[in-house]
């Protein structure tokens, strides 16, 4: 980093993750994240107190990118709330499936610590939980969706659906049937769902 460039958090975050990814979060140190950044480790600390701070504000960001792109889905136009809910599913399943696919080096430190920030998993279900109940909500209101209690469905939709977005069946996720797999479970779901 060069002495005129601002130390940013967001500066903070991309260097942690990029040392995340070279040495895994047993032996990732903020030292380490300062060496890449240029800047003294009491830089770092000023922008966050401690490597525990640090390592759950760059698993949110991580998991935030994922929510960004299915809020998208979310409050997009949809011809049918049937449709919504297919696209935003099937962008849920893809986005884990690229995570573990394109990047398994930080995936599998993300997979590690999640346990450390289950306070920033917590959110981040909610907050996908929370979209769900907004696509179903809107189907329940164009007469689409048969759900009188749109939250508990949500999360039953969410929970039926794991397979193909919590991190522990990622191994699963490179079957050659599982997109015939999570299509199957999908048109139960909508079938279930139809009003």
């Amino acid at each position: 980093m060069s002495t005129t460039e601002t130390l940013t958090t967001e500066r903070i975050l991309e260097a942690t993750e990029e040392v995340l990814r070279r040495y895994g979060p047993a032996k990732a140190t903020v030292v380490d994240v300062a060496r890449v950044l240029g800047v003294s480790h009491g830089s770092v600390y000023r922008h966050f107190r401690t490597k525990a701070a640090l390592r759950e504000a760059v698993t949110a960001r991580w998991l935030g990118r994922t929510e960004a792109l299915l809020s998208e889905i979310t409050e997009g136009p949809a011809a049918t709330a049937e449709e919504k809910l297919r696209k935003w599913l099937t962008g849920l399943f893809e986005a884990k499936r690229h995570k573990a696919g394109d990047d398994p080096e930080l995936f599998a430190t993300f997979s590690a610590l999640i346990p450390e920030s289950s306070n920033v998993v917590d959110q981040h279900l909610t907050e996908l939980e929370s979209q769900l109940t907004r696509i179903i909500e809107e189907g329940v209101a164009k007469g689409e969706f048969e759900a009188p209690a749109p939250a508990s469905v949500a999360h039953a939709v969410f929970a039926a659906t794991a397979r193909f977005h919590d991190p522990s069946y990622a191994p699963e996720w490179r079957k050659p049937t599982i997109d015939d797999e999570f299509a199957a479970v999908t048109d139960l779901l909508m079938r279930g769902l139809s009003a």
